[in-house]
C-alpha cells in the first residue's frame, strides 16, 4: 500500500482511499482530501513533519500520521 507519506517532494498523486477511524477520517475529509482528488506535495519541513501539499487549488500542511491514512496510486 503506497500512501502519501511516502510521495517525494514534486511529485503528484490521485488519491484511493481513506483509511483511519471517526473523527480522524472526517478531518481528512473536511480538508477536502477525499477520493480522486489529485494531490501534489510541494515541501516537507526539515525534521519531516508536516508535509505541505497542493489540492483543489490551495495549500495545505497535513502531519505524517495523517499522511499514512491516505491510500494513494
Amino acid at each position: 500500500m503506497k500512501t502519501l507519506r511516502d510521495i517525494p517532494i514534486g511529485s503528484s498523486a490521485k488519491v484511493k482511499k481513506l483509511h483511519g477511524e471517526g473523527a480522524v477520517k472526517r478531518r481528512i475529509m473536511d480538508m477536502g482530501i477525499t477520493k480522486g482528488v489529485e494531490i501534489t506535495v510541494r515541501k516537507v519541513a526539515p525534521l519531516g513533519d508536516p508535509i505541505e501539499i497542493t489540492l483543489r487549488g490551495y495549500e495545505l500542511s497535513i502531519r505524517k500520521a495523517d499522511a499514512a491514512e491516505i491510500e494513494v496510486e
